[in-house]
């Protein structure tokens, strides 16, 4: 039986405070394909889609919350599980 990965995405407006969110999407999700638009970033991944807060504040170089990313969230496709470390989009199976 062959097994279908669906594929999860969020959308984050294009500005200077979603840069680091995005460059941390894509070190942490190599299959992730990034469409850049004028107004928005949209970040798509087959399955599976993890935001690490780690991966962030290393990219900033200080201390970032992971909740802050609501201010910039346009849209996302998934079921989200979240704690203060990290975001996952992914199906349930």
């Amino acid at each position: 039986m062959t097994s279908i990965q669906s594929t999860v995405f969020m959308a984050l407006q294009t500005n200077d405070d979603t840069r680091p969110i995005i460059e941390a999407l894509q070190r942490d999700n190599p299959d992730a394909v990034v469409h850049r638009l004028p107004a928005m970033v949209k970040i798509d991944a087959p399955g599976r889609l993890v935001l690490k807060r780690s991966t962030v504040e290393e990219i900033l170089g200080t201390d970032w919350d992971l909740q802050s990313i609501n201010l910039n969230l346009i849209s996302l496709s998934g079921n989200v599980d979240e704690s203060e470390d990290e975001m996952i989009l992914h199906w349930n199976r």
